[in-house]
């Protein structure tokens, strides 16, 4: 009688988180992992390379040293406006603002064509102040480069101070290029070794991002040998999240297994079993916050309450049984 007691008690407190009113148990509101972490296509990095101009294009805060053959009243130094534009004697204001070398000459040619025959115009820039590129994340000097020309991404990166020294647990494996209203996603991986195709130039103002794995987390609890707090990796699935807490220990219960996902309401029980043999499909993808909780077994939960009983007292419960039984 004890012993049924104590069953009762056991399967009633070790019973695995009751899902939430309105909460959806369907295997089909998770995912089957990707086999392959998702990367911008070779048409979308080809569209990027295309974009990058051939030469040097002036832009705000660029040194510009205009020469005027003969006319020494007309050359100097000009700094180029936050309007793109700089101003000369009779020509008045001439427009800079994404042009190269020979076309900055040729405008400033016919702005003062009208007051002036036969000029000839160069135009040497100075300091390319404009021509920067923002690099964020995980890099050892994170902010503004500048370059005097187009960069390729492994030269930024290299500017920036390359990679930190990381914890054992992280790993770098792709990087952004936001350019306007569009982002470019990279196999950092094959670019470090030595696949060239992504080593695309940047333009003037993209931005370099290198994400920090190491912020989005997944948890395990429950009977496993390490429970605790996990870093989310690409491709993450649920058999990768259980082997990484060591697995279930010995007083798991692998038939009820909970995946609980609380920013979607969905708590979902998963048999180990199933999950190894045959149905795969099982072995979901993991999301940031998700939840693997593995509950403990009812025999299991009985041992652990007759451990912690004071031997003395369990046998006097037992004496008192059988006394109680014979009587009647």
């Amino acid at each position: 009688m004890l012993a049924l007691t104590l069953w009762g008690c056991a399967t009633e407190s070790v019973r695995a988180p009751a899902a939430k009113p309105g909460t959806v148990e369907s295997p089909a509101a998770f995912e089957v992992p990707e086999k392959r972490a998702t990367f911008s296509s070779t048409e979308i990095v080809r569209q990027f390379e295309s974009e990058v101009p051939g030469q040097y294009l002036i832009g705000p805060g660029d040194k510009l040293t205009v020469i005027v053959a003969g006319r020494p009243e007309l050359s100097g130094q000009h700094t180029v406006g936050p309007d793109g534009n700089i101003t000369l004697p009779f020509a008045g204001t001439i427009r800079m603002l994404d042009l190269n070398r020979d076309q900055a000459a040729e405008a400033i040619r016919r702005a003062l064509s009208t007051y002036y025959l036969d000029v000839y115009i160069t135009v040497r820039i100075d300091e390319y102040t404009s021509n920067r590129v923002v690099v964020l994340g995980r890099v050892e000097h994170p902010g503004v480069v500048h370059f005097e020309d187009n960069p390729t991404l492994i030269e930024v990166l290299s500017r920036a101070g390359g990679f930190p020294i990381l914890r054992p647990e992280q790993v770098l494996t792709r990087c952004a290029v936001l350019r306007g209203n569009k982002i470019l996603w990279l196999d950092l991986k094959r670019l470090l070794n030595g696949d060239l195709s992504l080593n695309i130039r940047l333009r003037r103002n993209d931005v370099v991002y290198i994400p920090d794995a190491y912020d989005t987390t997944v948890y395990v609890l429950g009977e496993v040998n390490k429970p605790g707090v996990y870093r989310l990796t690409p491709k993450m699935s649920f058999l990768d999240a259980l082997g990484q807490a060591g697995g279930p220990n010995i007083d798991a219960n692998t038939d009820e297994i909970r995946l609980i996902r609380p920013g979607q309401g969905l708590n979902q029980e998963v048999a180990l079993d199933q999950v190894l043999a045959p149905d795969r499909t099982l072995n979901v993808a993991l999301e940031e916050g998700d939840i693997v909780y593995v509950p403990r077994r009812g025999i299991a939960k009985i041992g652990y309450i007759l451990r912690q009983i004071n031997p003395f007292a369990l046998l006097l419960s037992v004496q008192s049984l059988a006394t109680g039984a014979s009587g009647q």
